[in-house]
């Protein structure tokens, strides 16, 4: 239940060449306080309801809950989720052992892309594609619970 993650901005479309596949996002948050926020997806024909911790000192890691709900309970749940509702298409990127998850983001979110890597350990090495840019692990403004709020569009 411990998500391990780092998050980088993403320099070129370059990704998507690479990808094997490709998901429409839609999620809103039921709470987005961000000790504990609770998030509706939908992804493709599935649902799912996470509940996520705070972050530790590093943004590094928390602990996350997820679990699938049927697609029809999740679209009656998301109109009642606070204001933003993110949409975006995830792009799945092998990357030595690690999958890298690329996010395109839509609506009032659009012209901002970010690739999150999961890891195992905090520690653990990994290979970088040339198409990452800066890192932004632990930095509260590329959270999606704080994008749904103040979106990159007003930034």
């Amino acid at each position: 239940m411990i998500e391990i993650e780092r998050k980088f901005l993403v320099t070129s479309s370059a990704f998507i060449a690479e990808s094997y596949a490709q998901h429409n996002i839609a999620q809103g948050y039921l709470n987005s306080n961000p000790e504990r926020t609770v998030r509706i997806r939908i992804k493709g024909n599935k649902g799912f309801i996470t509940i996520k911790g705070i972050g530790n000192e590093s943004g590094t890691s928390r602990i996350e809950w997820e679990k699938e709900i049927p697609l029809e309970e999740a679209k009656l749940l998301l109109p009642l989720c606070e204001k933003g509702v993110i949409e975006k298409t995830r792009y799945e990127v092998k990357s030595g052992n690690h999958i890298i998850e690329v996010d395109v983001f839509h609506g009032e979110n659009e012209g901002l892309t970010l690739a999150e890597i999961e890891l195992n350990d905090e520690n653990e090495s990994i290979l970088l594609p040339s198409w990452l840019g800066k890192e932004v692990t632990g930095n509260k403004c590329y959270y999606n619970s704080n994008l749904s709020l103040y979106p990159f569009k007003m930034w």
